[in-house]
């Protein structure tokens, strides 16, 4: 993986990633970009469970002046163990890397699973800005504080051998869940989460996830901001902890979500599903709010 990076620091064409001018897509550094910002984390690329099909109908019409990639981007724990790269997951990145240079601004943060790109911190990669953290203004000058997570996790960070083992059981419940879906969309019920369930109902990994996000927003009051961006725990969430926003993108593995800004710094949480002829449809787990043309979609507005 080392080498992958290395590699793509010499330039794109090195490793195939380099395509051909797209003019189907709008500049997204232009003022007419739909997202003043969009921050997404969990892609998981190299993995079966990454959805990278409705990843790259959600990139195609979500231009943004700025993109954060927010940790776990590629996954390389699971590369290690077995090499899975299937074109559409190089499609992804030939995207990431098109926006970067059609004027948007592509900042990647690092998580653990791929760790390997930290020690490339502030180096450029076709364009894409790699940083341990950084630091968002919205529109209405409110300061977000964007990090992926792992460093609030007790699990990652004091018995790596455990967090593996956590790993390797939710690969299986992913796999699991796949076959699941595959039932219930011949029999015409939608797409249902098998992993997000057992978070939601195991009261250990409800405790924990309320642990991380506390610890999140305590440290960014600490640094001084109003809200924090975090990924990780692939649980998308916009809420008020004390002073501090706290915002979780979620993922494109269980529950496809991204974190948008609007132009007035409004934030919003949308999640993106497609059926099975790629067209973007509507997964709707909070109150209907207006859609936008072509694109319909339910949003959480903060």
């Amino acid at each position: 993986m080392r080498a992958m990076w290395r590699n793509l620091a010499q330039g794109e064409a090195a490793l195939g990633f380099a395509p051909p001018p797209d003019m189907s897509d709008p500049p997204e550094g232009d003022s007419q970009a739909r997202y003043r910002a969009v921050f997404i984390s969990d892609l998981h690329l190299g993995t079966p469970g990454c959805q990278a099909h409705a990843l790259l109908s959600f990139l195609k019409v979500s231009t943004s002046q700025s993109l954060y990639l927010v940790g776990d981007i590629v996954d390389g724990w699971q590369l290690r163990k077995r090499w899975f790269w299937p074109q559409a997951h190089n499609d992804v990145v030939q995207k990431l890397l098109r926006s970067a240079r059609k004027g948007c601004r592509v900042v990647f943060i690092p998580g653990n699973h791929d760790e390997f790109a930290r020690e490339f911190t502030e180096h450029s990669f076709g364009g894409i800005e790699v940083k341990q953290e950084a630091v968002h203004e919205l529109a209405d000058g409110r300061t977000l504080w964007v990090i992926h997570g792992d460093a609030f996790d007790g699990v990652v960070q004091c018995a790596r051998w455990l967090a593996y083992l956590g790993d390797n059981l939710y690969e299986f419940v992913l796999k699991l869940n796949r076959h699941l879906n595959r039932i219930r969309h011949r029999i015409g019920l939608p797409y249902w989460s098998l992993s997000a369930y057992l978070k939601h109902k195991v009261k250990r990994a409800v405790n924990y996830v309320n642990d991380f996000e506390v610890a999140v927003a305590h440290e960014a009051a600490r640094r001084g901001h109003r809200g924090v961006v975090c990924g990780h725990i692939h649980r998308a969430e916009i809420r008020e902890i004390g002073d501090v926003l706290y915002c979780n993108d979620g993922d494109w593995v269980e529950s496809c979500t991204a974190l948008v800004e609007h132009w007035d710094g409004r934030l919003e949480i949308v999640h993106w599903h497609q059926s099975s002829d790629q067209l973007p449809l509507a997964q709707t787990n909070s109150r209907p709010t207006a859609q936008a043309k072509h694109v319909p979609m339910t949003e959480v507005r903060v």
